[in-house]
């Protein structure tokens, strides 16, 4: 027989990262003397997702750890005091932004404690200037990409295009008015569901690997209203898409589609990948523009979805770095060697940039090109093998990693480079807490650190630390 939930009822007390509210409720001490007869009932600390502080909520107990339970959110009995009306009418469904009933200026506050909490046990012996929050500059319409999946929001429903239902990652809920994203995207996406659910066209199954439709990217410049549209479908239809082409085209928007691709994807992976592309109209690619530099953005280009946002974040590292005459730098992680070009044309001697991309690459170096920038060399391939053809002692190195942070075996690579400083910008503040350790270790201390908003209204945030040889 399966064991029945357990249920609790209590008041979120505090926010952890990621998204996971605290709250200390009762556990059944003893299953031979029934719950409401235990006199000395002991609580012990409960984390669950999607729950805010100031909260009164009802969850259902699961996994027991050694110091904590994990809880699921079944109920919002009594909203928190602060708490206002989400700007978005798709909050309550969809699982894309977490504090959508939270005021703007309470989210910046819960990031930066929430940074500086993780990384205080690695800053025990040294004493950081940590330098204010920096704020997005838009909290709505903030987003130049947007990837929307094909599914259904019920087992055999009708075809929808959109996000992950909140807490049901294989339901896919339609979010015609997005507030994170331009209104064009919005229209763009609303025509493309009718398209598809007149056409009879089936979406890819998770469960089956089978169906035609799999995902929607959308990006937007924000230097010119540039849009390029990428549906990602798998091969097994060979349906006429010059129909969907000639529909998107009609749509009456602000800026103007430069680009509608097609992209086949047969791998399994629920992830947006490229077997090979077909350019339906237009061009494949869009132009962007930072800190008073040109970048082309191709298909799958990385780059920091938050145009505006991205200005101020690499400000952020342009001011961490000062003077960079005449400066020695290498950029890892470099994706579209927005970075290294940054710096570049802040006087750098010469910047090497690594990603492990190729398009990326590619990218790189013919933006380089537009921003006539001869002192960047962009190197294709993995940073852990491709350091060690890097002959050069560098001044600085930017380290710009994904989400699961630098590689173990990589770290020890690029300690042995010993540059006089640092610039660790990391957009999951777990894994830089995991790394620093290492650069202490090595000889080198904490100067700055300083968050940056990329994301209003959900729980992401970056970070941005130099660190300098003691």
């Amino acid at each position: 027989m399966p064991k029945e939930p357990i249920y609790r009822e209590g008041i979120v007390t505090d926010v952890a990262f990621p998204n996971r509210g605290i709250m200390q409720a009762a556990v059944e001490e003893s299953a031979a003397v029934p719950f409401t007869q235990q006199t000395h009932v002991p609580t012990q600390t409960i984390h669950v997702k999607g729950a805010l502080p100031g909260q009164t909520v009802r969850v259902t107990v699961g996994r027991t750890g050694k110091r904590r339970r994990e809880g699921r959110l079944q109920e919002v009995l009594v909203p928190a005091p602060y708490e206002i009306e989400a700007p978005c009418p798709h909050a309550a469904v969809c699982g894309g932004c977490c504090y959508q009933t939270v005021p703007y200026d309470l989210q910046l506050t819960w990031k930066e404690q929430q940074v500086r909490r993780l990384l205080e046990p690695v800053l025990t012996d040294s004493a950081p200037v940590w330098e204010p929050i920096v704020p997005s500059p838009l909290v709505e319409g903030y987003r130049n990409k947007m990837e929307f999946s094909f599914g259904d929001e019920v087992k055999n429903g009708p075809l929808t295009l959109g996000l992950h239902k909140r807490g049901a990652f294989h339901d896919i809920v339609p979010t015609p008015q997005c507030r994170i994203v331009h209104p064009d995207m919005a229209q763009i996406l609303s025509t493309t569901q009718q398209f598809f659910q007149a056409s009879g066209a089936s979406h890819y199954n998770t469960y089956t690997h089978e169906g035609f439709l799999r995902h929607l990217v959308l990006r937007r410049s924000f230097l010119n209203g540039q849009i390029l549209v990428n549906l990602i479908t798998t091969s097994t239809d060979t349906q006429d898409l010059g129909p969907w082409t000639s529909c998107l085209l009609a749509l009456p928007l602000e800026g103007s589609i430069c680009g509608i691709l097609h992209t086949t994807n047969d791998r399994q992976a629920d992830v947006v990948q490229s077997d090979s592309f077909d350019v339906l109209y237009g061009q494949a690619s869009l132009t962007e523009s930072l800190l008073g530099l040109t970048f082309e953005i191709f298909p799958f280009s990385f780059f920091q979805t938050n145009s505006k946002g991205a200005e101020r974040l690499y400000s952020v590292v342009r001011d961490f770095a000062g003077d960079v005459s005449g400066a020695e730098v290498f950029d890892l992680y470099c994706g579209t060697g927005t970075i290294a070009q940054i710096l570049a044309g802040a006087g750098a001697a010469s910047v090497t940039g690594i990603e492990i991309v190729e398009e990326a690459v590619d990218a790189a170096r013919i933006n380089a090109g537009l921003n006539h920038l001869d002192n960047c060399h962009f190197i294709a391939g993995d940073v852990l093998k491709q350091i060690d053809t890097l002959t050069t002692r560098p001044d600085l190195v930017i380290l710009d990693p994904p989400r699961d942070g630098i590689h173990p075996k990589a770290l020890p690579k690029i300690l042995q480079f010993a540059p006089e400083r640092f610039i660790y910008v990391s957009c999951k503040p777990t894994s830089l807490v995991r790394d620093l350790p290492f650069f202490r270790e090595a000889g080198y201390e904490i100067q700055k650190i300083r968050t940056v908003d990329m994301f209003p209204f959900t729980y992401h945030v970056e970070t941005v630390v130099l660190l300098s040889k003691k």
